[in-house]
């Protein structure tokens, strides 16, 4: 099957020159190609090829994308969205004045999440996520990540993670599992946190392993949850038994997370509001990726993350939703690419990197998607504007209106 993808107004490539990631002042080269055509075979790039010299006839397929513009696939590496249930009762308290974090301390937050999954079916909970996931879908994201985590047991976390894998066979999008079972500790292990590490440890890791539910192992070091010598065991065994790592950290404290996560060699860290200045300079001679959720800080108005620091420091940078039930409501990818222009002073042509490159690195795909380069896989988000400019000047706005995966047209907004 071949196809052209005909006559766009620009094609923003992101080309990564073979590299697998673009860190600190290289996240603005993203190279703007016009009066150019993409020629696709078999789900792959085959070449980006001027205008006059391809001929539509000689395509199985042609689809006239003149005066659009192309983006890699969005990739959208951090988010939550395999929950059950409404935190509407939370965001009314904390519009009252309570913090994210007090009501976690009285029994709130992600255990009433969890309480939530734990009463539904795996089928209930594949007919909620499913209109979630085509949201992403009609925002260009051609591969999307979902934790587990609101199950806190073995059974739940199972069922989650089976939930997540089937999703991945529903949608012909990429579905990246990870298990996030030391998200917090459940109301059955309140005062017995050893037994709880044991049970993952010990029973929840060896099968997700096993089974391979998941590619990621990742935790959430704060002080409301995991300290980091809890996080550094569960990881161990998580590295010992294949799984990469991520790490929820320097959210609200600070408190030796980073540390692990960089002596282990995590895939990335992710959140990164309170990062101290001292520990920015730790991402330049590291390859794991800050993963910045700006979502959050707008959502729970809470500061943002140092994201003008890290990419004068060489950090490799990347961007996610965090949709989640409590503290980041958005499944927005748009407004989050806004929100880091407008809020985290990051420049358009470094958002396009942190949500395409840099964000495949962060799943550790860049190597087939993430950039338009010849022999990458063909994914693609076609835009409806003449520059790319326009797609984080509309704050907010949905200007995806085609999303192609391997080739092929999954969504298109006049269908």
């Amino acid at each position: 099957m071949k196809t052209l993808l005909k006559n766009p107004s620009q094609i923003v490539t992101v080309n990564a020159n073979g590299n697998l990631y673009k860190r600190g002042k290289k996240m603005n080269a993203i190279e703007v190609v016009t009066n150019h055509s993409i020629i696709i075979e078999d789900g792959k790039i085959q070449s980006i090829a001027e205008n006059n010299s391809v001929d539509p006839k000689e395509f199985d397929k042609t689809i006239d994308v003149t005066d659009k513009v192309i983006l890699p696939g969005l990739i959208e590496c951090h988010t939550h969205t395999a929950f059950a249930g409404s935190r509407a009762e939370e965001f009314k308290l904390r519009l009252q004045g309570l913090t994210y974090e007090q009501i976690a301390k009285k029994g709130g937050g992600i255990i009433n999440t969890v309480e939530a999954v734990r009463n539904s079916s795996f089928d209930e909970l594949v007919d909620t996520i499913k209109p979630r996931v085509e949201h992403f879908i009609s925002q260009g994201i051609t591969t999307l990540e979902i934790k587990s985590g609101y199950g806190l047991s073995f059974y739940d976390e199972i069922k989650l993670l089976q939930v997540i894998n089937e999703l991945d066979k529903i949608f012909k999008i990429n579905i990246v599992p990870t298990f996030l079972g030391a998200h917090t500790f459940p109301p059955e292990y309140k005062n017995d946190h050893e037994k709880y590490i044991d049970l993952i440890v010990n029973e929840m890791l060896p099968y997700v392993a096993e089974h391979n539910l998941a590619k990621f192992c990742d935790g959430f070091c704060e002080s409301t949850a995991f300290s980091a010598e809890q996080i550094e065991r569960i990881f161990n065994a998580a590295n010992n038994l294949g799984l990469k790592l991520k790490l929820h950290t320097d959210q609200f404290n600070s408190i030796d997370g980073l540390d692990i996560a960089l002596k282990l060699n995590a895939t990335s860290v992710d959140h990164l509001e309170v990062l101290k200045d001292e520990d920015i300079i730790k991402f330049k001679s590291s390859d794991t990726v800050a993963v910045l959720l700006p979502g959050v800080s707008f959502f729970l108005d809470y500061k943002y993350a140092p994201a003008r620091k890290l990419i004068a420091d060489d950090a490799i940078v990347a961007l996610a939703t965090d949709f989640n039930p409590g503290s980041s409501h958005i499944a927005n990818l748009p407004l989050i690419m806004s929100l880091a222009a407008l809020k985290m002073d990051m420049t358009i042509e470094e958002v396009i990197t942190a949500v395409t490159l840099n964000s495949a690195y962060a799943l550790d795909i860049s190597e087939e998607t993430g950039s338009i380069e010849v022999g990458k896989n063909a994914d693609l988000a076609v835009f409806d504007a003449k520059d790319y400019s326009e797609i984080v000047y509309n704050v907010g706005k949905n200007l995806n209106v085609i999303t192609i995966k391997d080739g092929e047209i999954i969504y298109s907004k006049d269908q």
